[in-house]
């Protein structure tokens, strides 16, 4: 061997592949931003969570009685312990706390060290001697007991952050001097239930030691001599639990890498490979649309994802049911789940690679060209492993983070219906719009023949001279909309309740609904359907508008009622605190009237049409129920979307939906506010049979005169034959 061949030949490929200017982004570029942004970003995070913890009180349940001024040492500590006698106790369990028929369980004799002795807080001197380090014992799992049973239940439903346990005798015990028992139960795996446990452990501390030192003082004892009690901290997650935390920190991360891997490759070969081996141009010239390109290519890849998620997922639940011990066990039900979820990340990852690709040359071009967005989704995937890191209203919506803590939440056994529903929403909503953008660039022949052209024209960001939007950039703005609205909403959840509306409604719906129409150029009538109303179409309108609310709760509340505490909450938030009748009327059903009308019956609407009025029917009330982000009001909403629909197409006006809209929600505002006590039963039982019949015959005969309104002109714009009745563009 040569080795002046060698290195020319080295330095050859090196030149080469260093000219490439991707590769010099993805070497130096990338890393250099990449992991100080991504460091900057997880320390905002763990510095903000740690900030926002430390700043809240700890809210710790008292089951029995504080004896000998333990509650009023606990609460001047200066803990931020805020304490609630009983709270999430069952009967059973306080009746036998107060009547001494629960008593604490026997604890193993201690064999091990001592834990190392506490410190004292500045300016609190432990007594000489302290007794304090011998008396503290290593942590120990209670058998089970009711008091336990219940303790975990009330911590893990999140009602309490710990719950605090004088055990029975307690106050005569420590009047004759003697030794009694406190237990903390609390859930090592949830922050604060671990920080309201390290608080109550400090200021209970702090309270012996100052009563050990009164003792020793009344008595003249020597230093150390007494104890006041016991403090067993004990930790009240199972052990499925804990083992659903190690699982819930590593396997999101390595199951959605495993996921992007599995449509990296396939993503290349089929657009930036075909073009190397030149079948791209022998597939163009065939008798096929781009349209069917697309689809074929994109089913490819997303089977190949989705198979791999599927090997990783039964690997997965095999290797983990051969490692843990036969106690624990994780319910199978839990990997078919996380399969379900990954469902959603393979599509997204299917069509946002196989878009991305398409613009590359060849093989090298294409692995350089997704390497871009491949890291920053494995860093969001890399984030679940974060403790603080948990399912709520920010991470719900974030892309692929979403799904990553949902199966966390999975494993840990805490995914709340709501929260699901949200992520789920938003994972489709993403997919949905990387598939749009691949079959934006599949439909540019000169890009799948290796040209180039600008991101504005590919994404096709260039004013319209008129007419109405399609269908993907109705759906694009419903998504943009939504995300908008559901983080701008959490930005503002401190201020007032009518603040928090009109600043939802007004900035979040109604401003970028007439940006987007506007901005692009489209036809405002047209695409918003401000149209007038025939006097006839008015009254049908006006008939479904005021019996909607009882023909809905008669029927759907009666067989799917809603939870006590989200009644509760609507009648809450429905009266705005007590503000006044006017006031409340055109917030709760003026206001959304008009801006969710304008977005989901004009701008979505308009788009969806292309596709038929049954599909602009169906999908927008569809999306107007999803809207709402709850499942519990899912089917009323989209019931109620599909009459607003109707009323939309029947009268070609969004008119004779706001009516109808306004009159819904204002109905339902008069009853919440003059009769608050009927109209809360309505809520959490269901509309009497008599107003439900008499409703539904009422919106019946609505409906009538909305099918028998005359159809509206057809009018051109930009081209395009526009209006109901009538195929758009």
């Amino acid at each position: 061997m040569r080795p002046a061949i060698v290195w020319t030949i080295l330095r050859k490929e090196l030149l080469e592949s260093l000219r490439d200017r991707r590769t010099l982004v993805r070497l130096v570029v990338l890393p250099i931003l990449l992991y100080p942004l991504f460091a900057i970003g997880m320390s905002k995070i763990v510095g903000s969570e740690a900030a926002a913890r430390e700043a809240r009180a700890s809210r710790v349940a008292v089951w029995g009685e504080l004896a000998g001024g333990l509650r009023e040492r606990i609460e001047s500590a200066g803990e931020k312990i805020e304490l609630a006698p009983w709270a999430g106790a069952p009967p059973e369990v306080r009746e036998g706390l107060l009547s001494g028929a629960l008593a604490p369980p026997e604890e193993p004799a201690a064999e091990e060290e001592p834990a190392a002795e506490e410190e004292p807080a500045a300016g609190d001197e432990a007594p000489p001697g302290d007794a304090d380090a011998r008396d503290r014992r290593p942590r120990w799992t209670e058998p089970e007991n009711p008091v336990l049973a219940a303790a975990r239940a009330a911590v893990s439903a999140r009602q309490v952050d710990a719950v605090l346990v004088p055990w029975p005798a307690l106050e005569e015990t420590l009047a004759q001097g003697g030794r009694g028992a406190v237990a903390i139960y609390f859930d090592s795996v949830r922050a604060d239930s671990a920080t309201a446990e390290a608080r109550l452990d400090a200021a209970l501390g702090r309270a012996r030691r100052e009563i050990v030192a009164a003792r020793e003082a009344e008595r003249k004892l020597p230093a150390g001599f007494s104890v006041a009690y016991d403090v067993v901290p004990r930790d009240v997650a199972p052990d499925s639990r804990k083992v659903g935390q190690i699982l819930g920190s590593m396997m999101p991360m390595m199951l959605i890498l495993m996921s992007l891997l599995g449509s990296f490759l396939p993503a290349i070969d089929l657009t930036a490979g075909e073009k190397e081996r030149g079948t791209m141009q022998t597939l163009l010239c065939a008798p096929v649309r781009s349209i069917e390109i697309i689809s074929g290519k994109f089913l490819a890849v997303w089977t190949i994802s989705l198979l791999t998620a599927l090997g990783n997922v039964v690997s997965l639940s095999l290797t983990v049911g051969r490692l843990l011990p036969d106690v624990v066990v994780v319910d199978p039900a839990v990997f078919a789940l996380t399969f379900v979820l990954l469902v959603p990340v393979t599509f997204l990852f299917s069509a946002l690679f196989l878009a991305l690709a398409v613009f590359a040359k060849d093989f090298k071009d294409g692995q350089n060209a997704l390497m871009p967005a491949y890291l920053p989704l494995s860093l969001l995937a890399g984030i679940t492993a974060l403790p603080m890191v948990e399912l709520n209203p920010w991470t719900a919506y974030a892309p692929v983070l979403n799904i990553a803590v949902l199966i966390k939440a999975l494993f840990l056994g805490e995914a709340p219906a709501d929260l699901l529903l949200a992520a789920l929403i938003s994972s489709g909503l993403y997919a949905c719009l990387a598939l749009l953008f691949a079959a934006r660039v599949f439909e540019r022949e000169s890009v799948l023949l290796g040209g180039q052209e600008s991101a504005a024209s590919v994404l096709g960001l260039g004013r319209r001279g008129g007419g109405v939007p399609s269908a993907g950039f109705s759906l694009a703005a419903f998504a943009g909309v939504q995300v908008l609205f559901f983080y701008g909403s959490l930005l503002i959840d401190r201020a007032s309740v009518a603040v928090q509306l009109a600043a939802s409604q007004l900035g979040f719906f109604l401003l970028p609904t007439l940006a987007l129409v506007l901005g692009f150029g489209y036809a405002p009538r047209e695409t918003l359907g401000l149209r007038p109303v025939s006097f006839r179409g008015l009254c049908g309108a006006a008939l479904v508008g005021v019996s909607a609310w009882a023909a809905l709760g008669g029927t759907v509340l009666r067989w799917l009622p809603a939870p006590e505490p989200l009644a509760r909450e609507l009648g809450e938030l429905v009266l705005l605190g007590g503000k006044p009748y006017p006031v409340v009327l055109l917030l709760v059903a003026v206001t959304p009237a008009v801006c969710e009308e304008l977005l989901f019956r004009g701008l979505v609407y308009a788009g969806l049409r292309r596709a038929g009025p049954a599909a602009a029917i169906l999908v927008s009330a569809l999306l107007f129920g999803l809207a709402h982000g709850s499942v519990h009001r899912l089917l009323p909403t989209f019931l109620l979307g599909l009459a607003l629909g109707y009323a939309r197409h029947r009268t070609g006006s969004v008119l004779a939906g706001a009516v109808l809209h306004a009159l819904s929600n204002g109905i339902v505002v008069s009853l919440l506010y003059f009769d608050p006590a009927w109209a809360q039963g309505v809520l959490e039982q269901a509309v009497p049979w008599s107003a439900t019949i008499a409703g539904t015959l009422v919106c019946l005969a609505g409906l009538l005169l909305l099918r028998g309104t005359p159809a509206p002109e057809r009018s051109r714009n930009g081209g395009g034959v526009s209006g109901e009745g009538a195929p758009e563009g």
